[in-house]
């Protein structure tokens, strides 16, 4: 995503929004939908638009939108500036067709500081569309939330790990065939950097120069267990929020899943001959790290830093009514992981601790089967199973002020529904921070990182193939020319993809800087985006080196001064670079970061507190928790 830097031009290609400021609020207004079957009232596609204008000085916000007690979308804000920006994300909900059909509160949280110092409000438009398309995805016949369940009470339903007991029991209807539950998850405060945190054994390892360090080790999965067995785990993708490292990487390209938090699906339909049983049946979430003895013997803990923010959905697909699912007890084959770690510490000619390095690996294999009977009689076999690899290498150097992450997670899901998702998460961070007289601070950052993510069969969630199929369906572009998203309908290819490849890869480095009474931020980023078809069926044969669609965007010191898309083989034009940036030292200033230290904004640990950080002053902690 890429945020536009002119906020008055925006409102005035679109009537102004009438929603005023969002400023500590929580929202929950009632949208009458049409209660029965999606086609008889004439949709069976939903997509929401999300469009956000703001100005002044504020952190980035995460905002989470509920349909009742249900998470839909997971999104976070973009810092703005004193010039303002705007920014509009188009998501796909045909997946909650099942919310939709009927009367829903919808509740959207997101937490915001307003004061003299944090200045920046965020005005909102959140809008619907229903329609209606020759052909559509098997959505869900069922939601159940795995959450808090606030919405009675107008409250955000999502549950704080450590802290909250995420658990929910549910008695699933007896004739539910196919179940996926999905864990929507990021961490908060102290655990927003996980991937850098250090081993429990040496938090103060470098106490006497900077501080306290966050441990638990850089190490996180979460863990979904049905009756407390665990039946899946997600091993996250670290999401960096435009605030994180360094700000001037963020302006105006937002992080890989900043604006949209991907979801971790679990198939648990080897489960239901249990589930299915009329009784009572117990869903939990939990949030486990690393408690290390010493620098080599390592186990899970059974807790972390604070704060995970985590919800979980459960999709049911239900067969005739009045039938019964029944099948054999499930086979658990499910061992601890296998965790290996050490650490190396050397010291100065002052005897001082200079250097901490230490390594983390983790491997892990699931798998769960059963035999299903269903309302068919037919006898089908169930199973899910789950393949991980992890690696990290932290290098702490400079009695801590200088910080290096190589990080790669791989994984591979596979699903009896047909149903397969492979996915690798690589990442390297170098940032070095300092202090000066006067409460000044410095930072200087790099970074590398993708997502590749490879996903073919029944998701629940929809991949974006099917905008590229014969029903050439209308699909979202941020076309060249077009402040927001616009509808493109892309000319029908001759095969159907069953699958869809998907790559996004940022690479950038910035420098943050406090002096007097402003902060500055100048960056490089650069992002590569690619979307593929793959195991086509038909005509075309194999498409997985089908090129669906390319885009390529370079900003320097939030100036776009490169952006290249290709739709389906085809070169779309590039608008006129730059028309937007209209960037001065002041467009860049970020005044008052309202953390205890500098090693916060970088996710060291707390630090030291200091009387002045930056010049526009201290404000209330938290960074990215809900004020």
């Amino acid at each position: 995503p890429v945020a536009s830097r002119d906020p008055d031009y925006a409102l005035g290609k679109r009537q102004t929004p009438i929603i005023p400021p969002l400023v500590n609020f929580q929202v929950s207004e009632p949208i009458l939908t049409p209660v029965g079957d999606s086609h008889e009232y004439g949709f069976n596609r939903v997509t929401i638009n999300f469009t956000v204008t703001s100005r002044g000085r504020q952190f980035d916000r995460l905002g989470l939108m509920y349909l009742g007690d249900i998470e839909v979308f997971r999104t976070s804000t973009a810092e703005p500036t004193s010039n303002g920006i705007v920014w509009t994300y188009v998501k796909e909900m045909q997946q909650y067709n099942a919310l939709w059909r009927a009367d829903q509160k919808i509740i959207f949280d997101l937490g915001n500081l307003i004061d003299s110092t944090y200045t920046g409000s965020f005005n909102t438009m959140l809008t619907a569309t229903f329609s209606t398309v020759p052909t559509s995805r098997a959505a869900a016949d069922q939601i159940l939330p795995i959450s808090a369940r606030r919405s009675g009470t107008n409250g955000a339903s999502a549950f704080s790990l450590p802290g909250d007991n995420a658990l929910v029991a549910y008695t699933i209807p007896q004739n539910t065939e196919r179940a996926v539950v999905s864990l929507s998850a990021c961490g908060q405060a102290s655990e927003e950097f996980w991937y850098t945190n250090v081993f429990n054994t040496e938090v103060n390892t470098f106490e006497d120069q900077i501080g306290t360090l966050y441990g638990y080790s850089p190490f996180r999965e979460l863990q979904l267990l049905i009756d407390g067995q665990l039946a899946g785990v997600s091993w996250p993708f670290p999401v960096i929020f435009t605030g994180g490292i360094v700000p001037g990487l963020w302006r105006p390209i937002a992080g890989i899943d900043a604006f949209d938090l991907r979801e971790h699906e679990i198939d648990v339909t080897p489960w239901l001959p249990i589930l299915c049983d009329g009784a009572s049946h117990t869903f939990e979430i939990r949030v486990a790290g690393i408690n290390d003895i010493g620098r080599s013997d390592a186990s899970l803990s059974d807790t972390v830093g604070s704060t995970w923010i985590v919800t979980g959905k459960i999709f049911l697909f239900l067969g005739p009514a009045g039938s019964t699912t029944s099948g054999t007890t499930p086979r658990i084959d499910v061992s601890p992981p296998t965790l290996q770690i050490s650490s190396g510490l050397t010291k100065n000619a002052t005897g001082a601790n200079e250097t901490l390095t230490y390594r983390t690996s983790a491997t892990r294999s699931i798998s769960i089967t059963s035999t299903l009977k269903t309302s068919n009689g037919s006898l089908v076999p169930a199973s899910w199973t789950q393949q991980l690899t992890y690696t990290n290498l932290n290098t702490l150097l400079s009695q801590g002020f200088t910080q290096r992450t190589e990080q790669l997670t791989k994984g591979t899901d596979r699903s009896s529904s047909g149903y397969t998702s492979q996915y690798s998460y690589p990442l390297i961070i170098n940032s070095t921070f300092s202090t000066g007289g006067g409460g000044g601070v410095g930072i200087t950052a790099s970074l590398t990182r993708s997502l590749n993510l490879a996903i073919d069969g029944p998701s629940v969630f929809p991949s974006g193939i099917q905008f590229f199929n014969r029903t050439a369906s209308p699909a979202f572009f941020a076309l060249p020319g077009h402040l927001s998203p616009v509808p493109y309908t892309a000319s029908p290819l001759p095969y159907l993809p069953s699958g869809a490849c998907t790559t996004s890869t940022q690479s950038g480095s910035a420098s943050y800087l406090s002096a007097g009474n402003a902060s500055y931020s100048f960056g490089t980023t650069s992002q590569g985006f690619g979307f593929r078809g793959s195991e086509a069926a038909g005509v075309g044969g194999n498409a997985a080196n089908e090129e669906l669609y390319t885009r390529r965007v370079r900003a320097v010191n939030a100036s776009v001064v490169e952006d290249m898309e290709r739709l389906i083989g085809s070169t779309v034009e590039s608008p006129l670079l730059g028309s937007n940036a209209k960037t001065s030292g002041q467009d860049l200033v970020r005044q008052g970061v309202g953390r205890g230290s500098v090693r916060e904004l970088l996710g060291r640990g707390p630090g030291r507190r200091r009387d002045v950080l930056v010049g526009g002053g201290e404000g209330e902690g938290g960074g990215r928790s809900k004020e």
